[in-house]
Order: C-alpha cells, then sequence, then structure tokens
C-alpha cells in the first residue's frame, strides 16, 4: 500500500481504483501540526488504510521535529497501541487531555 504526502494540501492519500482514503491535517503553529480527520471508504476499512495514513504522519512528524496534535479520534485511539508515538503530541494539548475519559 502506497501512502502520498500532498504537503501543498494538508494531506496523506492513499488511493484505490476510483477512491481514496485521507488523512488531513492542519499546521497549528511554526513546528506543530493538528491531524483533523482520517477517511477510509466502506470497502477498504478493515485492511490497514487508517493506520497506514496515521503512521505516515507520524514519521513525516517526527523527521521534520513537529509536535503533533491528534484531533481525530481515529488517530487518539491509534495512539492508545503505538505508545511510541506519544513523545511526538505536543505538549500543552497533552496535558488538556489529562484526566479526561477517552473516547
Amino acid at each position: 500500500m502506497q501512502v502520498e504526502h500532498l504537503e501543498d494540501e494538508n494531506r496523506f492519500v492513499v488511493r484505490m481504483d476510483d477512491e481514496e482514503a485521507e488523512l488531513t491535517y492542519l499546521r497549528a503553529g511554526p513546528k506543530v501540526i493538528d491531524i483533523q480527520h482520517t477517511y477510509v471508504p466502506d470497502g477498504a476499512r478493515g485492511h490497514g488504510v487508517a493506520e497506514a495514513l496515521a503512521t505516515a504522519a507520524f514519521r513525516f512528524a517526527r523527521e521534520r521535529g513537529y509536535r503533533v496534535v491528534p484531533s481525530c479520534p481515529f488517530v487518539r485511539r491509534w495512539l492508545e497501541t503505538h505508545p511510541e508515538e506519544a513523545k511526538l503530541v505536543d505538549a500543552p494539548y497533552a496535558k488538556r487531555l489529562e484526566g479526561r475519559p477517552r473516547p
């Protein structure tokens, strides 16, 4: 599965026939990205597409020295099973999450 980073559009995509899955983000600061949304078409769900998109986004952040705000509910759940990536979560955001119930 190939994940493309369309940096000028602030998104990562996986193309499948006539559909595409995507993870979108905003630049929340000079070295911070806010992952907003992950979408996978129904027919591609359960095949690791969303996981591949999240992995690519965190790899991008790590390589650039960026911090991540995981606004996307899928990415917040993904982080629970990828605790090694938690060090990239933006500290002010992580502090706001302390003590809150998980989605």
